[in-house]
């Protein structure tokens, strides 16, 4: 198959090409080929890709397959690994491809009369054939498919921070909806805390009328100062408390 004018699509995004894109170009090529996808099954959103890393990669699985962020078809589990899992949204199948392990080593052979391993590996990816080039593995997904692809155009309100929360990602707790945040933690932590307004608006006369170990907070708060907060203000609270 001629590749080229995926790689000049994905060069023009990413600015230039470089052999990550080719990668993800080829096994972008390569997932679709294994789960027998059309490009209209594809466009009405059949194909789900997990990549496990950002960037250059990325640029190229887009290219090569039309899956994009937008359109909820392509998500980033970071190990950094420059790798993807491809998953049939209907019939549930999945395959993730990565690199042979010795995929820069074998590029020289392809290669021969270029000394630099940069370049040696923007020629060779173009033409290995896939069996020396990939890695091919039947799995199996550790959340359930329609769980993740969740429903579009859900959305409600988290009980802690008063935040909207879209696509059935919030997470109920001890009778309260909450957002992944306010109920995990998250990848920040605020030097300060709003208590939701829904304390008013959801409950009338505050959020203690139904839950009365809570104590209502109305205004932003040093978190340093609630060190008394209730256990259940401490479940709202906890990534910011400690």
């Amino acid at each position: 198959m001629n590749i080229q004018s995926l790689l000049e699509a994905s060069a023009r995004k990413h600015s230039h090409l470089c052999p990550r894109q080719i990668l993800g170009v080829r096994i972008g090529l390569r997932g679709i080929a294994i789960l027998g996808l059309k490009p209209e099954e594809i466009a009405r959103k059949r194909l789900l890709i997990i990549a496990e890393t950002d960037g250059c990669f990325i640029d190229g699985l887009i290219a090569a397959t039309g899956c994009d962020f937008g359109h909820r078809t392509l998500r980033v589990e970071d190990y950094g690994k420059v790798a993807a899992t491809f998953v049939d949204t209907k019939t549930e199948r999945c395959v993730r491809i990565a690199p042979t392990l010795d995929v820069r080593e074998n590029a020289s052979s392809y290669a021969p009369d270029e000394p630099r391993h940069y370049f040696a590996q923007l020629k060779a990816y173009q033409i290995m054939p896939d069996e020396e080039m990939m890695m091919v593995q039947e799995v199996n997904l550790n959340m359930d498919i329609a769980q993740i692809v969740s429903r579009p155009g859900a959305r409600t309100n988290c009980d802690g921070c008063g935040e909207e929360i879209i696509n059935q990602r919030e997470t109920h707790q001890n009778g309260l909806i909450l957002c992944h945040f306010c109920a995990h933690g998250g990848y920040y932590a605020p030097k300060f805390y709003t208590p939701a307004p829904l304390a008013i608006t959801q409950y009338g006369k505050g959020v203690s009328d139904s839950h009365p170990d809570i104590n209502v907070l109305t205004a932003p708060v040093e978190l340093n100062l609630l060190e008394e907060a209730t256990h259940l203000e401490r479940l709202i609270l906890r990534n910011c408390l400690g």
